[in-house]
């Protein structure tokens, strides 16, 4: 019989490839017990703080910041925004008397869950990349389970906790049931021409926006419209550079972005692996450009593994500026590549993944509940 799940905490932030996990992982903890009490804890002044709430959950901000490991002197400073922090997580963890405490990454996961295991709360680990950081390898020494998506993990984490489940994604996404064409005319673009999307994540890729200024022309004169989602940075660069196209749209965020995914034929994108989970997902030819200000690399292997199997191109962060708009209208000119890239990759999902979490949650209370 399975014990009741009533109170979780689930901790991480930054980006929204830590955010749109863990804001699935709660929707399925709600589908399936509708009276259950979730608490979010984030990192202050990052952007779970303003998309936690929006989406109806209660969250604590702690004070924590990554480390500097160029400039070691400026770190006295973490390191005591670190101890508050863990008092902080302590008091959190205590009041709220969770039944299991999960983790999806970013600063303020560390503190949260390791006040969890301290205070003998059971914890899972929801690791979204093939390289974790050091933060979930120090966890997993105690975790109860580390949920993964990629093969491997076991170099990293303890081979018996570990579960093969993915990445979930934002839960419109799959449900979105549009057309393509009927997708394109939301957006106010031609229903029969084929659409580039470009998306550079909240703050925006400045190398990709760049090398897609310079290019807009050239993807417009192949036949294709653009869908340019720039990030905060680079919005005055992409106004100037599609003013006088038609066949051009731009735009800092983009909220509905299940339409936006539904009308594109080409998805040009970092290599996060939120990111690569949607395209897995949604059966997207996709042109990856791996951010190289990431821990182990993580990108650049994330986007490898797609390429071996044929199911996206890679276009490395120093030659975008050359390589990324021949790469988008190669893809263009070649439909049949395009069908064969989205097959392929679509056959590397893994689906229900929120779902899959939420079954090994109810493992791990049902298993300390008896104990």
């Amino acid at each position: 019989m399975n014990t009741p799940i009533q109170r979780v905490i689930i901790s991480g932030g930054g980006t929204g490839g830590h955010i749109f996990p863990a804001l699935s992982i709660a929707g399925a903890l709600r589908r399936r017990y509708p009276g259950v009490d979730i608490l979010f804890v984030g990192a202050d002044d990052r952007m779970e703080m303003q998309r936690v709430p929006a989406a109806g959950y209660p969250i604590v901000g702690l004070p924590v910041a990554g480390f500097d490991r160029k400039r070691l002197w400026r770190n006295f400073r973490t390191l005591w925004l670190l101890g508050k922090s863990m008092r902080t997580a302590r008091r959190t963890v205590r009041d709220f008397r969770p039944q299991i405490a999960v983790g999806v990454g970013g600063y303020c996961s560390g503190p949260t869950l390791k006040a969890a295991q301290r205070l003998g709360v059971p914890t899972l680990i929801q690791e979204q990349n093939g390289y974790p950081g050091v933060t979930n390898k120090l966890l997993a020494r105690r975790a109860d389970a580390i949920c993964v998506a990629y093969e491997g993990t076991e170099r990293f984490f303890p081979a018996d906790r570990i579960y093969m489940t993915g990445n979930p994604v934002r839960e419109s996404l799959t449900r979105c049931t549009i057309s393509p064409a009927q997708a394109r005319e939301r957006l106010g673009f031609d229903p029969l021409r084929p659409v580039v999307l470009v998306v550079g994540g909240s703050l925006g890729a400045s190398t990709v926006n760049r090398a897609i200024a310079a290019g807009v022309t050239a993807i417009t004169a192949a036949g294709a419209q653009l869908l340019w989602q720039t990030g905060r940075r680079d919005t005055q660069l992409a106004d100037e550079a599609t003013r006088d196209n038609p066949d051009a749209r731009t735009t800092e965020f983009i909220t509905d972005m299940d339409v936006a995914y539904r009308a594109a034929d080409i998805v040009v994108s970092r290599a996060g692996a939120g990111s690569i989970s949607e395209l897995q997902l949604l059966g997207k030819a996709a042109v990856l450009v791996p951010s190289p200000n990431v821990t182990e690399d993580h990108q650049r292997k994330n986007a490898l593994a797609l390429v071996a199997r044929n199911a996206a191109v890679m276009v490395e962060d120093a030659t975008a500026a050359t390589q990324l708009v021949p790469a988008v209208t190669a893809l263009l000119a070649d439909p049949a590549r395009r069908e064969a890239m989205g097959a392929a990759i679509s056959g590397m999902a893994l689906r229900d993944s929120d779902e899959r979490i939420v079954d090994i949650i109810q493992q791990i209370v049902n298993r300390h509940t008896t104990e």
